[in-house]
């Protein structure tokens, strides 16, 4: 899914211009971008938490050389899924049953 998509389903379900649909998924976004950078987390219930985890900085190598190289410390983000949507996402999609085959039904009158 696109961000025109959510502005595409504002628009049609809520009968906002698309002016409005733009500006309302732009601030939307915009708010938690604003959060994460700060380093504070998001939950939006039903859907999951995004998480922002720092990352000590240590010395790598680089494969090709062997140089020991030093790498900084950084923050990534992490999204984990809710239980309501981990639960729908997987919803009929178990292991499967086989079937088993079904002989046709035979005619009334002994005939094939």
């Amino acid at each position: 899914m696109l961000k025109s998509d959510l502005i595409a389903i504002l628009v049609a379900k809520r009968q906002l211009t698309q002016k409005q649909a733009e500006l309302t998924i732009e601030t939307i976004f915009e708010s938690m971008k604003a959060a994460l950078c700060k380093g504070d987390n998001i939950e939006i219930r039903g859907l999951g938490a995004f998480h922002v985890k720092t990352y000590q900085g240590y010395n790598g190598r680089n494969p090709k050389t062997g140089e020991v190289i030093p790498v900084k410390p950084k923050r990534g983000i992490l999204f984990r899924t809710g239980k309501e949507l981990r639960d729908r996402v997987n919803q009929g999609h178990g292991p499967q049953k086989q079937q088993e085959p079904v002989a046709p039904p035979k005619s009334e009158t002994g005939t094939a």
